[in-house]
């Protein structure tokens, strides 16, 4: 047995520093997030809890937690990451199942998704289904990479694994994050040499089922109509959507600045949590918009570099995973937010208020980049990406 060590020598021709610019714009983007959720909610923080700090404060201590998380998922040795995937896909689960448990899981608008922390808060397990299923698939897809004989390979696990994550999401109530997890699952399935005749059974199951879940909750079919005649529904379950879209046009190009002074976002309620980026538009105008994306578009681009240039086939799927994960949710919330799609509950990743989403927003990041400090040697002496084409039966 090898002797297990967090800050183990690591083979000179195998890694590297890490990138430089993927720590840079992690730190950007959590900075920007929290001064964008303090003048977002010090008001309503104030108002109801006696301290305008109150949400920044919480974040802080989560972020605090997801420093560590990113520390420690940067640090670690891959193989070393692998060994812990029983705990932690196991771990994602029970939490899951604890939300279920009177007295330990919190029910909000016949919705189950969080669990009680004495002393602190609350904690939504769906955060740690997302990390755990894209390192649950990581680890298949390389492990078939591996097997010879193209008969062998199978995705079925695979799919019944996603069927779980995605099921366990889906029974707390959680319509949109269930979806973003199976829709996330689908994209690693693809990246992985799937065969793309397997997207037409998984299209036969997602799309009734789907339709089937929104029909049968009044609540969703109302979101839905909504967003369909936002006018019929602006004092009701449209009405976030329309105090976004006053706050963002009072922001015009250049903004109203950075400040606790600003008006229409006040007037959005719980904007420290979905509708967060309305309060930086209003601030910050187009221009800040502008910013924002930029900075989101380099932090994909090094992200996605890493992935495909990644030396380990397992950290390369899954940095793909996780990049996707963070730059899908933020551009999902920012359509929300700007009445492209309907209302969702997907946070904005660094922005929004809440312990569990910045905290494995920070893993993912920190496992991000670990990979970036891995060279692929045989990239500099060919063409082929470490995602080759494998195709699974």
């Amino acid at each position: 047995m090898s002797r297990f060590s967090f800050f183990a020598e690591r083979p000179v021709e195998k890694y590297k520093k890490a990138d430089s610019s993927l720590i840079v714009l992690t730190m950007l983007l959590w900075g920007i997030g929290i001064v964008t959720l303090y003048f977002c909610s010090s008001r309503y923080g104030q108002r109801q809890f006696g301290n305008p700090l109150h949400f920044v404060e919480r974040q802080l201590i989560s972020s605090a937690v997801g420093f560590v998380a990113l520390f420690f998922f940067a640090s670690l040795k891959l193989n070393a990451i692998r060994k812990l995937l029983p705990i932690i896909v196991l771990g994602a689960l029970f939490l899951c199942l604890l939300t279920f448990i009177p007295g330990i899981g919190v029910e909000r608008n016949g919705a189950r998704r969080w669990i009680k922390i004495p002393y602190f808060s609350t904690f939504q397990p769906s955060e740690t289904v997302k990390f755990a299923l894209v390192l649950f698939l990581a680890n298949f897809f390389d492990k078939q990479e591996r097997i010879v004989l193209d008969e062998e390979k199978t995705v079925f696990p695979a799919f019944f694994g996603l069927i779980l994550f995605s099921g366990v999401v889906f029974a707390q109530q959680d319509f949109s994050t269930g979806m973003f997890v199976f829709l996330l699952g689908l994209v690693l399935f693809f990246v992985s040499g799937a065969k793309l005749s397997w997207f037409i059974p998984f299209s036969c199951l997602a799309i009734p089922a789907a339709c089937l879940m929104i029909l049968l909750n009044p609540f969703r079919v109302a979101r839905l109509l909504g967003f369909i005649r936002p006018e019929s529904y602006a004092q009701t379950f449209n009405y976030q959507t329309m105090a976004a879209h006053r706050a963002i046009t009072a922001g015009g190009f250049w903004g109203q600045g950075l400040g606790t002074g600003l008006t229409r976002i006040n007037s959005i309620p719980e904007v420290q949590s979905d509708y967060v980026f309305a309060g930086w538009v209003e601030a910050m105008g187009l221009l800040g918009v502008v910013l924002y994306l930029a900075v989101l578009a380099l932090f994909a681009w090094r992200a996605y570099y890493c992935a495909l240039t990644c030396s380990d086939r397992f950290g390369s799927i899954a940095t793909f995973g996780f990049t996707t994960c963070v730059v899908a949710q933020s551009l999902a919330n920012i359509a929300v937010v700007g009445g492209v799609l309907p209302s969702t509950g997907i946070p904005l990743p660094f922005f929004s208020s809440g312990g569990s989403s910045i905290i494995f927003t920070l893993a993912m990041c920190g496992f991000i980049i670990n990979t970036s400090r891995l060279e692929n040697l045989e990239i500099m002496e060919s063409t082929s990406y470490p995602m080759g084409d494998v195709v699974y039966e």
